[in-house]
Parts: structure tokens; C-alpha cells; sequence
């Protein structure tokens, strides 16, 4: 089930790492799917130097895009697991992965302090 375009980062932190099956054995892979292949390339990348009002408006447009795209999981998830540095990667900034990465990597790294104490 696709996620919702207004997704908060800890409902997307929260879902489990699921290893979808490679598509080639369907109409090709997962990515020739992708709704942003029909779109501009500019609009998931930043151009050197972009200005913040513009940078956030053209984020939020390739959000929107992300939103209607049959293969927004395998998208996040391969921009996750690469992990892709820069651009809107299943409805993720750059800077929203690396919140999402640190969330998990938190979650299935043992606190130190919940070792029991022999007595």
C-alpha cells in the first residue's frame, strides 16, 4: 500500500525494511514504472545555488508526483538501502532520509543501559 504524500518521518522511520521481490520478472524493473520518468529531471534535483523558497516549492512539487507513483516503496526503499545522496526519492528529501536512516539504525541498535545487572 503506497504511503500518503503527507506522511510524517517517524510513520515512515517506523515501517519495517520490507524487501519487495525484484520486478524483472514482471514488465521490467520496479523503476520502469516510475511516474518521474515522464517528468522533469529538474524538478526531483537541485540546481547549484537554488534559493529556499524555491528549493522547498520544487520539493514539494516532486512530493506531489511521488504521491501518485505505483512504485513509491521500492523507490524509498531503494534510495534507503543505496543510500541516494541528493533529490526526492519516493517522497523523501535527502535531508529526510537521513532522519528516517538514523531512526532505524536507533531502533535496531540495543541500548547499552537496558543490559540487566548480574547480582
Amino acid at each position: 500500500m503506497l504511503q500518503p504524500p503527507h506522511q510524517t518521518l517517524q510513520a515512515a522511520a517506523t515501517v519495517p525494511v520490507q524487501r519487495t521481490p525484484a520486478r524483472e520478472d514482471q514488465a521490467g524493473p520496479w523503476h520502469a514504472d516510475a511516474v518521474c520518468r515522464r517528468d522533469e529531471a529538474g524538478l526531483f534535483f537541485a540546481p547549484s545555488k537554488e534559493p529556499t523558497a524555491a528549493r522547498l516549492s520544487r520539493e514539494q512539487a516532486a512530493k506531489r508526483v511521488c504521491a501518485r507513483c505505483p512504485v513509491l516503496v521500492e523507490c524509498r526503499e531503494h534510495a534507503l538501502l543505496m543510500p541516494e545522496p541528493y533529490g526526492v526519492w519516493g517522497g523523501l528529501t535527502a535531508a529526510e532520509r537521513r532522519v528516517v536512516l538514523s531512526r532505524r539504525r536507533r531502533a535496531t541498535t540495543p541500548d547499552p543501559t537496558d543490559v540487566p545487572r548480574i547480582a
